[in-house]
């Protein structure tokens, strides 16, 4: 036996390929420090890990999209993206077809049905983008190579060995999006094992698979951050004032009583805001200026699945537009121009 098959003999007694340095993280010493607690932590054997990261890639694109990502952008852009004839169309669609999920999942958890359509609309097109990036390769380049919140990544990669641990999942199959979250609802690892749930009862929890298991993982996440059944998300309002930078919510945690922004010039344009209300001014640039609303507690639940207020404004507004198109199709009488 030459030297060549010896060493390839040795390496397959190992378990180890002969290609043991074909990925672009499996010597870099951040990763060996996180295999290093991962095998503390979570008991994984060293072996193990290195095995899968010779098979996990830098993805330089990851970081460009990082770096300017679609919520740096203002309204009258965003807006465009997601609230569409043919997502509202997608969305009609999806309603019909899990109609009974979505009522299930607002009896059960108290998020109406049309903010649960849409943010799995805005998400991924209900189902049609969930993510074209391998979720090892995402989380990897985002936790090695990112400098601003590589500490998140890595917990979140960890989150994801786990899960397709306990799973039975092989890692290298899960799909995601640059960010690395997966299936309808973009739940990273982390949220998936806090708050998805089997809700068609199949005896697993396929968020990537199963929209109905993303329906009520979606209604249980937003009722677990606080959702308030029968209340509103928030209404149109103007603003008449000098500077608007008084009546702008810079916490959207804390609101006001409306009775404070109505006296700084910010009022609803026709709606049943009580001045008592606690509430939040919140302004987005529209293609003429600038759009204001009185949102409520709801509004802010909705940015605990993302940040940006660019993104809850689109989840209402597209939420909202499936449902007044549906009653449109079943009473072609009623108004639909009435938008949040």
């Amino acid at each position: 036996m030459n030297k060549n098959m010896l060493m390839t003999a040795l390496l397959t007694t190992l378990g180890m390929s002969s290609i043991t340095h074909a990925g672009d993280f499996d010597t870099d010493p951040t990763y060996l420090a996180f295999r290093d607690k991962m095998v503390q932590q979570y008991q994984f054997s060293p072996l193990e890990l290195d095995n899968l990261f010779i098979n996990v890639h830098l993805k330089p694109n990851i970081l460009a999209i990082m770096a300017k990502p679609g919520e740096s952008k203002e309204w009258y852009d965003y807006q465009p993206q997601f609230v569409t004839p043919a997502t509202i169309n997608k969305g009609l669609v999806f309603k019909a077809s899990y109609a009974n999920a979505l009522s299930r999942a607002e009896t059960t958890y108290g998020v109406p049905e049309e903010i649960i359509l849409g943010i799995i609309g805005v998400e991924t097109g209900f189902g049609g983008h969930k993510g074209s990036f391998l979720a090892l390769d995402a989380l990897s380049t985002l936790a090695f190579r990112d400098t601003r919140r590589p500490e998140y990544f890595k917990d979140e990669l960890a989150e994801l060995l786990v899960y397709c641990r306990d799973a039975k999942l092989d890692p290298l199959t899960i799909k995601s999006s640059y960010a690395g979250a997966i299936g309808y609802p973009q739940f990273m690892p982390s949220n998936i094992v806090k708050f998805a749930v089997d809700f068609d009862n199949s005896g697993t929890t396929d968020l990537i698979n199963s929209p109905i298991d993303a329906i009520g993982s979606v209604a249980n996440y937003l009722a677990t951050h606080g959702w308030q059944k029968g209340k509103p998300i928030g209404y149109r309002a103007k603003y008449e004032g000098t500077d608007d930078n008084l009546v702008i919510a810079k916490d959207l945690s804390q609101p006001r009583p409306a009775k404070e922004l109505f006296d700084l010039g910010l009022t609803p344009i026709s709606a049943p805001v009580a001045p008592t209300d606690l509430v939040n001014g919140v302004r987005l640039m529209g293609d003429t200026g600038p759009l204001y609303w009185l949102t409520y507690p709801n509004y802010q639940v909705i940015t605990t699945y993302n940040r940006s207020r660019l993104y809850a404004t689109a989840v209402w507004q597209l939420g909202a537009a499936i449902r007044e198109k549906s009653k449109i199709l079943i009473a072609p009488e009623l108004d639909a121009s009435k938008t949040p």
